[in-house]
This record gives C-alpha cells, structure tokens and sequence, in this order.
C-alpha cells in the first residue's frame, strides 16, 4: 500500500523548514520509525521518522529544499503488516484529489471549503487568489459560528495578539490559515491603526548597481520572522544604567577554583543569570505573558533564562530551565552546554523554547549600550555591554533593560534595573539572601 508522507508538526510556530540532508534514497527499505529526512528548521535541527516499515519508492524532496508542514515529501509502500494501521492515514489524501471532481464526490466536505466552492472554475489555480478574500470579508456574519481552518499554534498566535481568526484572510487555495496569515494581518492593523487592510510585502527598491542574492538559511529566516513579529507588537521601552562589577568580578575569581575543579569555567554571564533570577522572583511582573484575548496577564511561576549565543548560523537563544533550582556551578554547566550546541548545531527544538525572560550579552564582542529587542511572548530582555575601566580604576558594565510597556510601567522597568545593579555591585549580601 503507497503511503504519501507529508510533513508533520515540526513543534510551536514552526511551519516548516530546510532539508539538511535526505537519509534515503529511492528503492531503500526502511524500518517504522527509521530517520529518513533531516530537517532545519526554528533555528534547531531534527531528524523525521517513517512512519511505518516499507520501502521509499518516490522522493520529492532533496538537500537545500525548503519544505513546508503538510508537504508531500515522499510515497512509502508500506509492508503488508503496516498497511492496515496506515489505512486511516490515506483518507486525508483522497480530499485533495477530488479538487477537479468536488461536484460527484465531495458532500460531506463541503462546509469547510465554503468560500472556495462558488468559484464556477476550481481548476485553475492562478484564480484560486481572486474568490479566496471576498468571501471571508463579505461572509462574516453567516460564517462567524463555522469553523475556521488553524492549525492550534496559529490559532494561539491570534489569540496573543487579540486577533479574531475569523477576520484574518488567506490566499491558499485550500482556505488553511497559516502563522504568516496571521503576521501579516496583525502587521496590517498596527499600520492603519486597526483598519482592515492587507498586509503586501515588498522587494527593495533604489537598487542601482549589481548585486548577489543568497537564500535565507532556516535560521535566518525564523529570526527575521520572529524579530518582525516582536518589534511590530510590543511597545518597547528601553531603560540604561551603569553597574560596577568590580567586586563581582573578585568572587568569580575566589569561585573559579571550586568550579573548575567541577569542570566548569565560572563566567561573569552565569553569575548575571543567578542574579536575574532573584530580580524576577521579587518582581514578577517580568517573568511574564500577556493573554490579549482574555485580557490577562499570566504571571509563571518558573524561571527559564534564556541565552543569546552568537553562532555561524546566526542568533539562538538556547534556554537554561528552572534556574531558581539551580547552583551558581550547575548554572555556569547548562549554559556550557547549551551554547556549545547552539555553536555546533546539534540543539534540539525543546532547548529553544520555554523562556520566560532573556540575557544578551555582548560584552566578548565589544560595545556598550544597545536597545535589545523582546523576544515574544516574554515582556522584558536584558542587554550587557563590555565592562571598562573608569578613572578610579573600577571596572563599569552597562545594562540596558527593554521591556513591554503593556505589563511594565517606566517606575517598574527602573526598580528592576536598580535592583539588578545593587545585587552586582554588592554580590555577597545578594548571595547570603539567596
């Protein structure tokens, strides 16, 4: 029996990826669960597991494609003993087959694909675009009760952003929202100050010379993405200050030894993640969310920092979970760790996801102040520059703190950075607290 294997959920917000490498080729026999595809995609790289024993007879996909969830990849012909557990699985295939036929046999599906089945000509898809948005702006009232096509993380995008699904549009012929459907409208009311226009992206203009054009990696792309998203929804603010970290510095120097003989390297990063802790435990206002839908704001009880690691591939953000259980050493461990995945590539999805706030620090590189972004949905992120030394001979570090002004207010960003610097500047009381 030929199984068509589309691409599955990948993890949260992910709608697809790059393909780093196909493990099989055409006549190969695999075992269920075999690796068959390696897939870039959310800044982390996975492997995709058949589904079932058999032996691939069509690939449609090779190394540097980019492939979305959903996505035919590949056509299995499963072992007779896995056939009859992969039944289920071609059901949904025979729904897109009928496109030319949905007149004979397509009743029960009708509902759904509503707007798309007055359109007197399903067979061209250039025309597919045209009917997709009158529908879904001049049927609201009629079809505000019907289900709308989402998979759940997009739907939980729109509910983030206080969006009404129903109202968001899409250009794809099978009538599916996608996170980019969603970006795009959220985009396209902060422009117009809530008004219901398209968002249309455009290609740079004032070109006058030549130039080289490169495709995006899977990592560049997501952050783009995801950077867009944060930057066009958050009213950010960001505040400054001055921390002298002359005497933290001394203890990291005293510590050094205990942890090195753990084998681990003691850096100033792992002491600020120590510290930031203790600054969101007291203000919780940071380690936050908002719920835009319900017009809440959920407060975690949980405390995942994460790291901005600078790699060859471009920015992650690998996360160091339930710091608040965690010893200065066993701190300073998982952020070894995890930032030397990040560099080498091998991080998984699950390391990249969960943080409730963010540490960028640039200090190894150089530079100062900075105007850090948040990274949705957290409501606040902390910048470090390089420390120098002033005239007195005191090494300085400057902090810039930016935060969503929905959940913080100016006076709050101020006593959580003063709070921050007093913990750095007077390491051992902060210490003996804790």
């Amino acid at each position: 029996m030929a199984i068509e294997f589309k691409l599955p959920e990948l993890g949260e917000n992910i709608e697809g990826g790059d393909v780093v490498s196909v493990l099989v080729s055409e006549g190969d026999s695999v075992s269920e669960g075999q690796s068959i595809l390696e897939i870039e995609a959310g800044k982390a790289s996975m492997e995709i597991p058949s589904p079932a024993a058999g032996t691939i007879s069509k690939l449609l996909v090779a190394q540097g494609d980019t492939v979305s969830v959903g996505q035919h990849v590949l056509t299995l012909d499963a072992d007779a003993a896995a056939a009859p557990a992969e039944k289920v699985k071609e059901e949904p295939v025979k729904e897109e087959a009928p496109k030319a036929e949905e007149p004979v046999k397509e009743e029960k599906p009708a509902p759904e694909p509503a707007p798309v089945a007055p359109a007197p000509e399903p067979a061209p898809a250039v025309a597919a675009p045209e009917p997709t948005p009158a529908p879904v702006v001049e049927t609201p009232k009629s079809e505000k009760k019907k289900a709308v096509s989402a998979a759940p993380n997009v739907r939980r995008l729109a509910r983030e952003l206080g969006l009404d699904i129903q109202q968001v549009q899409t250009a794809n012929k099978n009538g599916r929202i996608s996170l980019e459907d969603v970006k795009s409208y959220a985009r396209a009311m902060i422009a117009t100050g809530g008004g219901a226009s398209t968002y249309q992206p455009v290609k740079p203009h004032g070109i006058q010379g030549e130039v080289r054009a490169e495709k995006m990696s899977a990592v560049r792309k997501a952050t783009m993405e995801h950077m867009a998203h944060c930057w066009s929804t958050i009213p950010h603010v960001t505040q400054h200050d001055t921390a002298d970290i002359t005497r933290l510095n001394e203890l990291r120097k005293r510590l050094s030894g205990s942890a090195e003989a753990s084998g681990v390297k003691l850096t100033i990063t792992a002491m600020l993640v120590s510290i930031v802790t203790g600054a969101l435990r007291r203000f919780p206002n940071f380690n936050a969310s908002i719920d835009a839908q319900n017009a809440q704001i959920l407060y975690k009880d949980y405390y995942n920092i994460g790291i901005a690691v600078d790699t060859d591939k471009g920015l992650m953000v690998p996360v160091i979970r339930d710091a608040d259980h965690l010893s200065m050493t066993e701190i300073a461990a998982a952020l070894t760790t995890v930032s030397q995945k990040a560099r080498e590539g091998q991080i998984a999805l699950q390391d990249l996801q969960g943080g409730t706030f963010t540490i960028s620090n640039l200090g190894g590189i150089g530079g100062s102040f900075f105007t850090p972004i948040v990274n949705s949905p957290e409501v606040a992120i902390l910048g470090v520059g390089r420390g120098s030394k002033d005239a007195e001979g005191r090494l300085q570090m400057p902090l810039s703190l930016s935060y969503d002004h929905r959940v913080i207010d100016g006076a709050d960003g101020a006593r959580f950075l003063r709070w921050i610097v007093e913990a750095i500047e007077e390491p051992i009381y902060f210490y003996m607290e804790s």
